[in-house]
């Protein structure tokens, strides 16, 4: 049983690591589904956290839908993080009618070896999921990362069910989104998945004493300028608790 965590610093990456994750998808703004993080903050998490390391190569929030200019952003990305030594890189490519961009994604994944390569969420935009299944495959990636291609895994346990069933032993198929301590068992029990994503976060607020409330530096119209999201310590804790008595 493997549990990935996601962090978006280094702070949350070592409290990630201190609890028990397995292994670490960094990324930056998380308010837009995850970035590629900062060359520094690449280094630094490379240096401080002994864990395997998958960062997100991803050049803007959005769709998965990139331009050239893009995609060379991607790979200039990827060739950095093969330069810091990190263990995995996190991406994926669609094209506009809803299917996996091959040819590109198949790109990143040879230019990343030996890094491994999982496909991220860009996979629940896919229009058809057990197509989209064979093309990544193809391109050599190692891991799907997916909620079923629903709002959360739960909802999508079905189609997870379905993806492992028909992958077998060619590809990992990693549930993820609103994977949590009192659904991980049902999940476990229902889809027999051996690897699990979760961000395990929770709100904190901010300890600065001074606000200008009158701001909106990026975020909707009445959300919490100053409220961050981090890692739960005791979340993560309890979920490798609860795995590895499921294994």
């Amino acid at each position: 049983m493997v549990l990935e965590v996601i962090a978006d610093s280094l702070e949350a990456a070592r409290t990630a690591h201190g609890a028990g994750a397995d292994r670490i998808e960094l990324c930056e703004s998380l308010v837009e589904g995850g970035i590629t993080p900062s060359y520094g903050l690449m280094e630094l998490v490379r240096k401080y956290v002994p864990i395997d390391l998958f960062v997100m190569i991803r050049p803007r929030g959005g769709d998965f839908l990139y331009s050239d200019s893009e995609f060379e952003v991607m790979v200039k990305n990827v060739l950095l993080a093969k330069k810091l030594r990190v263990d995995g890189i996190v991406t994926g490519l669609l094209y506009g009618d809803g299917t996996v961009d091959v040819k590109r994604t198949k790109h990143l994944v040879e230019l990343a070896r030996p890094l491994k390569t999982t496909f991220h969420r860009a996979f629940d935009c896919v229009v058809d999921p057990f197509k989209a299944l064979e093309d990544i495959i193809a391109t050599g990636a190692e891991r799907i990362l997916t909620s079923g291609c629903a709002r959360d895994a739960m909802a999508g346990r079905v189609t997870l069910k379905s993806l492992i069933d028909r992958a077998g032993s060619r590809i990992v198929i990693m549930p993820g989104g609103g994977v949590k301590t009192d659904c991980l068992k049902q999940l476990f029990e229902y889809t027999g998945a051996k690897e699990w994503h979760t961000s395990a976060k929770k709100e904190i607020g901010s300890m600065m004493t001074y606000r200008n409330d009158k701001l909106l530096m990026g975020r909707n119209e009445g959300v919490d300028e100053y409220m961050r999201f981090v890692p739960d310590e005791s979340a993560i804790r309890e979920m490798k608790k609860l795995l590895a008595e499921l294994q």
